[in-house]
C-alpha cells in the first residue's frame, strides 16, 4: 500500500525523464547510483516525496534535483519538469581543467616522439 503523496523511486525518475524506462532506473539505483536525501536508496521500491533531494548519477554528471511532486504519467518534457527543481551545480567548461585534476607529470611534446619526428629521424641517420 502506497501512502499518500509518495511514489516509487522507479516510477518517480520514469515520468521525470532522468531514464528511458522504468527498468533502466530500477537498474540505476540497484547499482547505487541514487541517493533520496544523502541515504543510498537499495529498492526501486523505495519512497519518494514532495521535498526529498535526490542525487543522481549519470553518464559522468552529477544531478542534484528537489523532488517537487509525484507523477500520474510519463509527459511531455514541460510536465516532467514540474516534478523536481534543478539544484546541480553548473557543468565545468569542456576546455578548463578541473580544481581537483592532477597536473601533468611532463612538458607537452616531451613523450614519445610523432610519427613525424621518427620519420626524419631515420631520413638523417639513414635507417632503411
Amino acid at each position: 500500500m502506497v501512502a499518500e503523496g509518495r511514489q516509487r523511486i522507479d516510477k518517480w525518475l520514469f515520468f521525470s525523464r532522468a531514464v528511458k524506462s522504468r527498468s533502466l532506473a530500477a537498474k540505476l539505483v540497484v547499482a547505487g547510483r541514487v541517493r533520496i536525501n544523502r541515504d543510498k536508496a537499495a529498492q526501486a521500491s523505495d519512497l519518494v516525496r514532495a521535498g526529498d533531494v535526490l542525487t543522481i548519477t549519470l553518464e559522468r554528471r552529477i544531478f542534484v534535483w528537489k523532488v517537487l511532486g509525484t507523477g500520474s504519467r510519463r509527459g511531455p518534457a514541460e510536465e516532467a519538469r514540474m516534478l523536481y527543481e534543478d539544484m546541480s551545480p553548473p557543468p565545468a567548461p569542456k576546455g578548463e581543467a578541473v580544481a581537483d585534476a592532477i597536473p601533468a607529470l611532463r612538458d607537452a611534446g616531451s613523450g614519445r616522439p610523432t610519427k613525424k619526428e621518427r620519420r626524419e629521424t631515420d631520413r638523417l641517420f639513414g635507417d632503411d
